[in-house]
């Protein structure tokens, strides 16, 4: 009963945000992360992010990431090597033409997760080697998030979680500050391996601010069977 209520809360902040962000200039972005062991230290990541300059049907940018990550330690700090794609769509000044281009990345990344009672802190370093329209470009990211669940003492099954981060971008040539994401939001854990998020994003880029809202499936289901004794 307590999950049929919260996906019926889940549901109405989603149908809230739908009326809220059709009516003003808040884009959304619709996000699914994969991130599935495919042995005790192997793990497939695998990405979809739909990001709209509306709620969604005006698009803003498409992206597929995926990539192999191997627990360095139990659990925990998780090397990766990536690729992603990216098909981006950008409005015309002075007109409502759009132009769109494709961007083929390859990344490699370092997450390591610290656990201090209630507060799930995880840091992400990320260099992407990047080609687009004829460029190569090379950024450096990183990623600081926070997880607290309210109503149980860990991450677990039914767990109502608050949810922060901020993730800073530097070019590898100047001017060397890209943009800067800084995100709230509030997630309901239906198990410890499902989750499902909805927040609010503040991107600085070129200057100016951009407000995102943004939905996010989460998906850590194993490919293998975790009770199999090695």
């Amino acid at each position: 009963m307590n999950q049929i209520k919260m996906l019926f809360l889940f549901f109405t902040l989603l149908t809230y945000t739908n009326i809220s962000a059709q009516s003003t200039s808040t884009g959304n972005w619709f996000f699914y992360l994969g991130n599935n062991a495919i042995s005790k230290k192997f793990s497939f990541h695998n990405e979809i992010q739909y990001r709209n300059y509306n709620f969604a049907g005006d698009l803003q940018q498409l992206l597929l990431r995926t990539g192999v990550g191997h627990n360095l330690t139990e659990n925990n700090n998780n090397v990766l090597l990536g690729y992603a794609f990216i098909k981006t769509s950008n409005y015309v000044t002075g007109n409502d033409d759009k132009a769109s281009f494709d961007e083929h990345r390859i990344f490699q990344q370092y997450i390591t997760k610290q656990v201090f009672g209630r507060f799930n802190i995880q840091h992400r370093y990320r260099i992407e080697e990047r080609w687009l329209q004829e460029q190569f470009k090379l950024r450096f990211r990183y990623f600081l998030s926070l997880n607290v669940p309210l109503n149980t003492k860990t991450m677990t099954d039914q767990s109502i979680y608050l949810s922060a981060y901020n993730e800073l971008f530097v070019n590898g040539k100047s001017p060397a500050f890209d943009r800067d994401r800084l995100y709230g939001g509030i997630g309901y854990a239906f198990s410890k391996k499902i989750r499902a998020e909805i927040g609010y994003m503040s991107q600085k880029l070129d200057g100016k601010q951009r407000p995102q809202t943004v939905i996010t499936i989460f998906n850590n289901l194993p490919f293998y069977s975790e009770n199999v004794q090695k």
